[in-house]
This record gives C-alpha cells, structure tokens and sequence, in this order.
C-alpha cells in the first residue's frame, strides 16, 4: 500500500504562487502513477495533473495548462505542484494521489478520480481576489 501525505497549501492573492508537495512511499516513484486533483465546495473532484514516475510523462487539466508544473524528486520521495499566476477559480482541497496502473497516467487523457486507488487527505489551497 502507497502512502501519500500532502502539504504546502495556504491563502494568496490572486496573481500569488504556492507550491505543493507530497511525500509518498517510495517505491511510489518507480513506475507508478502519481497525481494530483482538486476539489472545490459543493463540485466533484478533478484531474489537475498527473505524471508517471517511470517516464515523466505530465498531463495537465486545460484549466491549468500553463501555469501549474508537476514534478519529482526521487531522492526525497516527493512529488510537487508549482502554481503559478493563481486565480480565484483555483480555491479548492488539493489531493495527492498514487496509483499502479500505468495506463491511468500514460495514455494522453487524465484518468478519473475513481479509478485512483491511493489518496492523501488534501491540503487546502484558497485563491482570493
């Protein structure tokens, strides 16, 4: 079982940058999938982004395109969420997520959030105008 644990959220203003990180097992960052998602109050969660830590493969929500970066660190086990350029609209629970099959991160779609089987219990990230 992979354990993920997330931290880095808090309160910018718009325009503002935050970065994210998550610890997760380490055997995690060999060929495996590691995302992450978001979930605003009263909306279903959603793929922001996703990578595979076998080939460095990202896929990112259009919504993001741009301005969030994942990415890795092996020796520290850790995985990041750059945001950039925040928005109002960004304003939601942030969530880590593991999963072993490498097709929910290598196809060119971001994978529903269903079909993740790990999860860290989130951090929140609040974007104000």
């Amino acid at each position: 079982q992979v354990q993920v644990v997330e931290s880095g959220g808090g309160s910018v203003q718009a325009g503002g940058t935050l970065r994210l990180s998550c610890a997760a097992s380490r055997y995690a960052f060999s060929n495996y999938c590691l995302g992450w998602f978001r979930q605003a109050p009263g909306k279903e969660r959603e793929a922001v982004a996703t990578t595979f830590t076998g080939g460095h493969t990202s896929y990112y929500a259009d919504s993001v395109k741009d301005r969030f970066t994942i990415s890795q660190d092996n020796a520290k086990n850790t995985l990041y969420l750059q945001m950039n350029s925040l928005k109002p609209e960004d304003t939601a629970m942030y969530y880590c997520a593991a999963d072993p099959d490498v097709p929910h991160c290598t196809t060119g779609y971001l994978a529903a959030p269903s079909l993740w089987h790990y999860w860290g219990q989130g951090t929140q990230v609040t974007v104000s105008s």
